[in-house]
């Protein structure tokens, strides 16, 4: 008897999410038979759904990727404004922390799986970021002396090593996400009372 394509999808998935987590706490020393374990499926049922552990990595990293993007397309970026804007996007990334960690540790490891083909990346998770870094810069939100590029880069990085931090320090997603909105937007200036 096969599963139904809905049952395979929600295994896959539930594989994914926990490949993601144990990668998370273990890194790249997590094997396929610990993460098998953790999912509560056999080294078969794992190896039915993922021949290899490229296929399960490029699994997370799909998965990760089309997690943020959602996050992003409901951020509704376009239509707030820009200190909205970039709270958003930070929330977006933080909540999706878990994943999202996995992958950049994926990504900076050696031979690490990246995110899909750039046309597609640049599409769906950088493109609606720089729009709304232009119009900050175009508008004074932001600063206007410098190029977007440069602001999109120091943004996602600031994300990228905010992630790893709220892992580190125990923050929640909200706390994490305000650290880097406001880091971001304000700097490191202390608060005035």
């Amino acid at each position: 008897m096969n599963p139904s394509p809905a049952l395979k999808d929600r295994i896959a998935s539930g594989i994914i999410a926990t490949a993601a987590t144990v990668l998370a706490e273990r890194g790249e020393t997590a094997s396929m038979a610990e993460i098998a374990e953790a999912a509560g499926v056999g080294r078969a049922t794992l190896y039915r759904y993922f021949p290899n552990r490229e296929a399960l990595l490029a699994g997370l990293v799909q998965a990760a990727f089309d997690d943020l993007s959602a996050r992003i397309a409901d951020a509704d970026l376009a239509s707030v404004p820009v200190r909205e804007g970039v709270a958003r996007v930070a929330r977006a990334f933080v909540t999706a922390g878990g994943t999202y960690t996995a992958v950049v540790n994926l990504r900076h490891s050696r031979g690490g799986p990246g995110m899909p083909p750039l046309p597609e990346t640049d599409r769906r998770l950088a493109e609606p970021v720089r729009a709304l870094l232009r119009r900050g810069a175009a508008d004074g939100t932001l600063r206007g002396d410098m190029p977007a590029e440069v602001l999109f880069e120091m943004f996602t990085a600031l994300l990228e090593r905010a992630i790893s931090q709220a892992a580190v320090q125990g923050w929640g997603a909200e706390h994490a996400s305000a650290v880097v909105t406001a880091l971001f937007l304000d700097g490191a200036d202390a608060p005035s009372e």
